[in-house]
């Protein structure tokens, strides 16, 4: 079963950052838009951030202004640049693709104040 494998998660304190990662095979990062999803522990799956197949790149208003998504194309990955992270934050991070057609793991974030 194709799979995404995402990377990056820890922990840091309020205010710090985190990079992740995710990566997949190149047919889907050539045709599929890519997103970043977080479930927080007694929480539904929340859309975080997206980018699409021609580069346009969305935010949750939650995120906006701190997290970044960007795409390495040769390297068929999918970054997740997070700053001034919040203890709100925390949660388990998914990355995932065409519309939900694929899935990776999860990486675990936790913000401590």
């Amino acid at each position: 079963q194709v799979q995404l494998v995402e990377s990056g998660g820890g922990s840091v304190q309020a205010g710090g950052s985190l990079k992740l990662s995710c990566v997949g095979p190149r047919y889907i990062f050539s045709n599929c838009g890519r997103a970043w999803y977080r479930q927080a522990p007694g929480k539904e799956r929340e859309w975080v951030s997206g980018i699409s197949s021609d580069g346009t790149t969305r935010y949750a208003d939650s995120v906006k202004g701190r997290f970044t998504i960007s795409q390495d194309n040769a390297k068929n990955t999918l970054y997740l640049q997070m700053n001034s992270l919040k203890t709100e934050d925390t949660a388990v991070y998914y990355c995932g693709a065409c519309g939900g057609g694929y899935w990776g793991q999860g990486t675990q974030v936790t913000v401590s104040s």
